[in-house]
């Protein structure tokens, strides 16, 4: 592989800090690398330095001659007075970029929603930020640098980002380099993973479910004062190779070290257990919303919605940019009132929500982080064990030394960290979680999934973060065309299905739009009604069956010998064919209950 750019004995500092000792790392034809590390240790910086954008104080960045350069950063640099389209083809001709498969691709999967006449300053933040990157995607690169691409982009923006990344260079030739916290991006299009910490960087092989792998391995090594990190860190991998053990497999390390560090690590949590301490705290009446629509200026956001929420569910809700889902979870907190239809909610059941605006510290901010916490509750239970609030906070990446800075000089991920333990001490039994992975790095989020765990009541979460949505939550929903849709197969099953419905929104506008099958038919007689049910519950049954085949597969990868390669590709067919045969009957069932629905 041909040499693109290497930082040779690189090192910075500032007068009060040292960013950088001296890292010397080079970057190859084919490398896609992530960049994960603690907020603050230097990951941005460190991408600004490779890119040119940010000189070193000692050391030097060699790139090889004629390679072309593109950088995506935090700032808006955009011309406010620019159109959609000027900002993203520039002055070239219609001809010229619509001509390019490449081009038309980036402006369908990022902006293709806004007017391309559109004037720039009057985008959004999260409008902005698309277009900035549909920018840089649109040109030429040979090493594309990219920090937090995956912000303001939704789960369907994300898993296009991947496959975009994925197909634009051929097998060993351009690279790129990513800092994000989207694990799941990391997982989908890296091969190699950069940590920064303690003003090094270390390399790690594979994406973030081998780097997890690797770092375990290199904490059960280190000191004892590794320990508790250790520990997390196992948990986090217990459930990344029961879950999907394939997402190990690019990798080159020993899958037996894997099997032996988590061999006796429990499950990250039991489900049958919450939801009985779930019961006892909740009654049988959580949240029932029945028949509910709701219309606001002038616009129908939600149509005859009806959900009713179990004790001890754990919820991940998806769906598009302004489908809906902040207005889903109004109806379930009691802030909005459905125009149509009623939200009935259980006489035991206290709601509390993390939102985006971290509305909780607003009084609290020239208090001390101690102060705070030590009004509150003395204890707090969490997976059967009994802990302070010094304990929690210490479970959520809060040093000793931090506990005496004042909320307002709080880092933006420890905010959201403080908020969380702040909602947590005041022991509600229905928890909604909108955006929650906003200003925390990976390992926090390691950490804040690790006491979600451990918490005993229903959870509701929105976000566009794969991974979360995939670790925390049991059961996913969808909001859809104003409608409510349990989706069986998880993330994969909507993606399928929205990916679907986004062409047939693309082909035609809805006015235009003629029934292509009988499905669409606007009414059905009694017989078809009837036989539609009967199809509809056997493909519930079926669909049950085969995924408890497929976890049965799974399962037997957990036993197999790992060295042999013929029975492991033996159960990779098999894993193949019920995923496969998985997806058929999704597709069918969806296929019926939109039939019920029309």
């Amino acid at each position: 592989m041909a040499h693109l750019l290497g930082a040779e004995k690189v090192g910075l500092a500032f007068p009060t800090r040292t960013v950088f000792d001296s890292i010397s790392l080079g970057l190859e034809d084919g490398d896609r690398i992530g960049i994960v590390g603690r907020n603050g240790d230097g990951k941005s910086t460190l991408l600004r330095i490779l890119a040119g954008t940010l000189e070193p104080t000692s050391g030097r960045v060699t790139r090889r001659g004629g390679i072309r350069v593109g950088v995506l950063d935090q700032r808006d640099t955009l011309d406010g007075d620019a159109t959609i389209g000027e900002a993203v083809v520039g002055d070239r001709d219609e001809h010229d970029w619509a001509g390019d498969a490449r081009i038309r691709d980036v402006i369908a999967g990022l902006v293709g929603d806004l007017p391309w006449d559109a004037r720039v300053g009057d985008l959004s933040g999260g409008q902005r930020r698309r277009v900035a990157l549909a920018q840089l995607l649109a040109g030429d690169w040979d090493v594309l640098f990219l920090d937090e691409p995956t912000n303001h982009l939704d789960v369907q923006g994300i898993a296009w980002l991947a496959d975009h990344l994925n197909a634009r260079y051929a097998t060993g030739r351009g690279a790129f380099v990513a800092v994000t916290h989207d694990r799941w991006f990391l997982d989908a299009v890296c091969t190699g993973t950069w940590e920064v910490h303690d003003r090094i960087v270390e390399p790690f092989e594979g994406g973030y479910a081998a780097y997890i792998l690797q770092r375990v391995e290199r904490d059960r090594m280190a000191a004892a004062s590794e320990a508790k990190r250790q520990n997390l860190m196992k948990k986090e991998l217990a459930w990344l190779r029961r879950g999907a053990p394939a997402r190990t497999s690019k990798p080159k390390f020993r899958i037996e070290a894997a099997t032996q560090l988590i061999e006796d690590e429990p499950p990250v949590r039991d489900p049958i257990q919450l939801a009985q301490l779930a019961a006892t705290r909740l009654g049988k009446d959580v949240v029932d919303i029945l028949d509910a629509g709701v219309e606001l200026g002038g616009r129908q956001i939600l149509d005859d919605v009806t959900w009713r929420i179990a004790p001890g569910e754990r919820a991940g809700i998806l769906g598009r940019n302004g489908a809906g889902k902040s207005t889903l979870l109004a109806l379930v907190a009691g802030r909005l009132k459905p125009t149509t239809g009623r939200v009935k909610t259980g006489t035991t059941v206290r709601i509390a929500e993390l939102t985006q605006e971290l509305a909780e510290l607003a009084e609290h901010e020239d208090e001390p982080v101690r102060a705070v916490v030590g009004r509150l509750r003395t204890s707090y239970q969490a997976g059967g064990k009994e802990l302070s609030p010094g304990q929690l906070l210490e479970r959520l990446g809060f040093r000793s030394g931090e506990l005496s800075t004042l909320v307002k000089d709080l880092s933006g991920g420890q905010r959201r960290r403080l908020q969380l333990l702040l909602i947590l001490l005041d022991e509600p039994n229905v928890l909604i979680l909108d955006e929650p992975t906003n200003d925390l790095d990976t390992d926090m989020l390691a950490a804040m999934e690790d006491v979600l765990d451990s918490w005993a009541g229903c959870l509701i979460v929105v976000s566009h973060d794969r991974y979360l949505i995939e670790r925390v939550t049991d059961v996913q929903y969808a909001v859809v065309d104003g409608g409510l849709r349990h989706v069986p197969g998880g993330v994969d099953a909507y993606l399928a299905m929205s990916g679907e419905a986004s062409v047939g929104a693309r082909a035609a506008q809805p006015q235009d739009a003629a029934p292509t099958s009988g499905t669409d038919a606007p009414g059905l007689s009694g017989a078809e009604r009837r036989a539609l049910e009967k199809e509809a519950a056997s493909l519930d049954r079926r669909l049950a069956k085969a995924t408890d085949e497929r976890a049965k597969v799974v399962a037997r990868f957990e036993t197999a010998d790992h060295g042999d390669f013929a029975a492991l590709s033996a159960l990779q067919g098999e894993l193949a064919a019920a995923d496969e045969r998985l997806a058929e009957l999704e597709e069918q069932w969806l296929a019926a209950h939109e039939a019920l629905e029309g």
